[in-house]
């Protein structure tokens, strides 16, 4: 059975709205970080850090992509948006799937991805195991 994860933009987030470009765009800004960071060590970081290439499949329309592994410990990794109503109000959210064959490598960085994301919108996150994680400053 696959799992889920969402970032849920919620008030006092950085932003109200986001799309597949803007998690793509929040993907690139991951892995120039990583780059950096591995400049700083002077070792290849970026490649252990973010072992995947984002791809679009022409059934996706716009709805989703996916990040495919490029070593075998690492599969896919799905990434689509979304929103939902919550007490009648709409919140936008960003979520991710572990499908079936996911390893647990997958789960690890969808995790990491998740935590970093939702840190950079100040979001609330639910991660896979169902706890949620709140970035954003809540009174």
């Amino acid at each position: 059975m696959s799992q889920s994860a969402y970032i849920s933009l919620v008030q006092g987030s950085t932003v109200s709205e986001i799309d597949l470009a803007g998690v793509q765009e929040q993907l690139q800004r991951y892995k120039e970080q990583v780059r950096l960071t591995g400049q700083q060590l002077g070792w290849d970081y970026a490649e252990s850090a973010f072992p995947y290439s984002i791809e679009q499949k022409p059934e996706a329309e716009g709805r989703w992509f996916y990040l495919k592994g490029t070593s075998p410990q690492y599969r896919y990794i799905v990434v689509g948006t979304g929103q939902r109503s919550n007490d009648e109000q709409s919140v936008p959210y960003i979520h991710f799937v572990l499908p079936d064959d996911s390893t647990h490598g997958d789960k690890s960085k969808a995790n990491e991805l998740c935590k970093w994301i939702g840190k950079q919108l100040q979001a609330e996150v639910r991660m896979f195991n169902g706890r949620t994680i709140y970035y954003n400053p809540r009174k």
